[in-house]
């Protein structure tokens, strides 16, 4: 008499199996939409790089910060934008002798595709004259403090 071996997998051990595969889901797709949102947001720190340039050569000829994108001879502020980004706006803050910022704020509103979790948030780049120079800090009133580039963390 030959014995037949049996072949492949029991039912508890594909059990296991979707289990585990389950338990792996639940941790890593949280994981995997803050590091895209992460992403969507450093599109608005590039963005603002290019104005920073503009915006610190207007202060170094005039010694104060633009009162708007035009003054500062950067485009419209609606028309800088990403896949993202709506706009980024630069700004004085008070007499704009010694402060001014850039804002870059997010939209999921066509044609951009910013996560719903960062819809009309903003970054903002708040720049401080001291003795000539430019300081920038980096610092969001609405963005989670998870979302923020490592350069805007902790400021």
């Amino acid at each position: 008499m030959k014995k037949q071996l049996q072949q492949g997998f029991t039912l508890i051990e594909l059990m296991i199996v979707v289990a585990i595969i389950g338990i792996l889901a639940a941790i890593a797709i949280p994981a995997y939409q803050d590091y895209t949102i992460r992403a969507q947001v450093t599109e608005g720190l590039s963005l603002m790089d290019g104005a920073k340039t503009t915006v610190a050569a207007f202060y170094t000829d005039r010694g104060i910060f633009p009162a708007q994108n035009a003054s500062a001879g950067l485009a419209v502020d609606t028309t800088i934008t990403g896949n993202y980004v709506s706009k980024v706006a630069a700004a004085q803050i008070g007499n704009g002798a010694s402060q001014g910022s850039i804002t870059a704020t997010y939209s999921n509103t066509a044609p951009q595709k910013a996560n719903q979790a960062i819809n009309n948030d903003t970054l903002v780049l708040t720049g401080t004259a001291n003795a000539g120079s430019i300081s920038w800090t980096c610092t969001s009133p609405n963005l989670p403090q998870k979302y923020l580039p490592s350069t805007c963390k902790g400021q």
